[in-house]
């Protein structure tokens, strides 16, 4: 094990934690989560898809219980505490979205690219499978569903 303490989790990972109501960035989230002892960047975007479960969609919007931030940011901290973490981000939006936007970001920095992916993909799974945020689908004849997810 190489002990350079850029090979370590740093002091403090998470630097952005945030539901907005507002069009989400891909380049603040990847902003927040540059590091000078990073060897890798795992981003992911999840965007709003036409369809669902083999029906079109025409209406997305998201809501979230008034934990959801707090549930978002100790998840955060459970990640970047199982993983060499040097920073990590992550930005949910809610309210009505349109096809094509950005519904979630997530990004972590770590010092090798395997950790990087590795932690960014617990982090966006345990976000969609524990944190109390809904999507309400309308769909093109005028069904609709609400999906926990995130």
């Amino acid at each position: 094990m190489n002990d350079h303490p850029g090979e370590q989790a740093a002091q403090d990972p998470v630097k952005l934690i945030a539901i907005r109501d507002t069009p989400l960035s891909v380049d603040e989230v990847f902003r927040a989560v540059g590091d000078s002892a990073a060897g890798g960047t795992a981003l992911f975007v999840g965007t709003v898809r036409d369809h669902d479960g083999g029906a079109d969609v025409d209406r997305l919007g998201y809501s979230c219980h008034p934990s959801a931030e707090a549930e978002m940011r100790r998840i955060a901290e459970k990640v970047a505490a199982d993983h060499p973490v040097r920073a990590l981000a992550a930005v949910h939006r809610v309210g009505d979205l349109r096809i094509g936007d950005l519904a979630v970001v997530v990004a972590v920095s770590c010092p090798h690219r395997g950790e990087a992916f590795e932690a960014c993909r617990k982090l966006i799974d345990d976000l969609k499978h524990e944190v109390p945020i809904w999507k309400h689908q309308t769909f093109s004849d005028g069904t609709e569903e609400w999906v926990g997810a995130c």
